[in-house]
């Protein structure tokens, strides 16, 4: 999964708003902007657009204040007035808005399987020929390709989050004589070595409010795509393979050799059963203190370091990928990222779809840190965390074997449902084989 884990406005905002995860711009807009001036040259063609917008997302906190500061100069050029809300219940909350008539102009959705539900529905409005041709222009077909139902786009990507990130300090590795694993052999010996140590190797949290398991569905679609290799990986998406093949069940021994370890986890918080209720925001932050070695979580992770932290190579805490089981098999990378999907089609919503496909939002929001993007045209030298320019790299390696975030591409039922419900259970010690009869079963017929 999907979690799997977003302003200049922020400082009009209230506490209150900002720990419930919810922003609103107030008023026509914000600061307006003379449309004349030389900044706002950038967004003339959507000027005349005014109104409101409403977008809703999963990103929420520092990310989502980010994300607000991006757009802010499109906002203030224009005159439209971009109305964010961000809910750590966007899954189930989303399905709500719609059947209550009150749906969103624009949601950011990390689940292209959601995405496909709407647009079955007939909820979901296609991407006009505008959108379309600069989301041809700033991405691959295979990005495209997963938010696209019957040959129609229905939405464009926005960031990408690389999920195969082992978090780590490098000053605990070098004052402890470890170097990073290349094979997983080597991660093996690496955990062994931290936990004869009296170190818990690995520190790993899994709640996340009504989305929690989805932290532990993104250890098994990176297990199966190093275990079983990317065809057996798309072979289990599509359902050509059941979710309890002798396969999957292999990745899952592998994985089980690690998250269901006692003397592998869980460092800072307590026994294998901690993990079901350690936050996935907080489950990394022992790194820092030196209580556990590592910590498997998506490149997004990054703004959750306290502000003082130095993330590189030689600082606090870096990354590196998860290594392959077979290095004969090339660099396996896991990722996911977001996809703008729409509700209504006014002008100033196209205004917005629009400008959110632009490479100039993305360098926009990949200069305000702890993200980046797949657009084909995003300047590297914006990104100024390390861990971001690493991902971006490694995406751009034709070595590199990508896959997309395996549930956020199966039904919905399953994806944000019964995976996260199953690897929750899992994870408190229910039976591999319980586990996956019960999630195969749960497979839309």
């Amino acid at each position: 999964m999907s979690q799997r884990n977003r302003s200049a406005i922020a400082a009009t905002l209230s506490l209150a708003f900002l720990a419930s995860g919810c922003s609103y711009l107030e008023g026509g807009g914000t600061q307006a902007a003379d449309p004349e001036s030389p900044e706002c040259e950038a967004f003339s063609q959507w000027q005349g657009n005014e109104g409101s917008v409403e977008i809703y997302a999963s990103i929420r906190d520092e990310e989502a204040e980010r994300m607000e500061r991006s757009w802010q100069q499109f906002a203030d050029c224009t005159g439209i007035n971009i109305q964010y809300e961000g809910s750590g219940e966007f899954e189930a909350q989303v399905q709500v808005k719609v059947d209550g008539g009150n749906a969103p102009d624009i949601a950011l959705f990390p689940q292209p399987g959601l995405l496909k539900r709407f647009v079955e529905a007939g909820s979901a409005v296609p991407a006009p020929d505008s959108v379309k041709e600069l989301a041809e222009t700033g991405w691959s077909e295979d990005w495209l390709n997963y938010a696209t139902v019957d040959g129609q786009l229905y939405g464009t990507p926005l960031g990408a989050n690389f999920k195969s990130f082992v978090w780590y300090s490098p000053s605990f590795f070098s004052e402890n004589g470890h170097e990073v694993p290349e094979t997983w052999d080597d991660l093996i010996k690496v955990s062994d070595a931290i936990a004869d140590d009296g170190t818990k190797p690995w520190c790993v949290g899994i709640e996340s409010g009504d989305a929690t398991g989805w932290p532990a569905t993104d250890w098994i679609e990176n297990v199966i795509l190093r275990d079983g290799g990317p065809d057996v990986y798309d072979q289990w998406v599509e359902h050509e393979i059941p979710f309890n093949d002798d396969k999957i069940t292999s990745a899952f021994g592998r994985a089980d050799e690690i998250l269901r370890n006692e003397d592998y986890v869980n460092g800072g918080y307590g026994s294998v059963q901690s993990i079901a209720t350690t936050s996935f925001q907080d489950a990394g932050m022992p790194i820092l203190d030196g209580d556990c070695g590592m910590y498997l979580m998506g490149s997004f992770y990054a703004a959750q370091w306290p502000e003082d932290t130095t993330v590189a190579e030689d600082g606090d805490v870096f990354a590196f990928n998860l290594p392959p089981v077979d290095p004969a098999d090339g660099t396996p990378v896991m990722g996911g990222g977001e996809f703008v999907g729409a509700f209504a089609d006014r002008p100033e919503v196209v205004a917005v779809r629009e400008y959110l496909a632009t490479a100039d939002y993305a360098d926009r929001r990949a200069a305000e840190g702890a993200w980046f993007s797949a657009h084909q045209e995003l300047d590297l030298d914006t990104l100024e965390t390390p861990t971001d320019r690493l991902g971006a790299e490694i995406l751009r390696d034709p070595e590199t074997v990508f896959r997309f975030d395996g549930s956020d591409l199966m039904p919905a039922a399953v994806g944000t449902g019964t995976f996260w419900r199953g690897m929750t259970n899992w994870i408190n010690g229910e039976e591999t084989t319980t586990t996956l009869d019960y999630i195969e079963n749960s497979w839309p017929s």
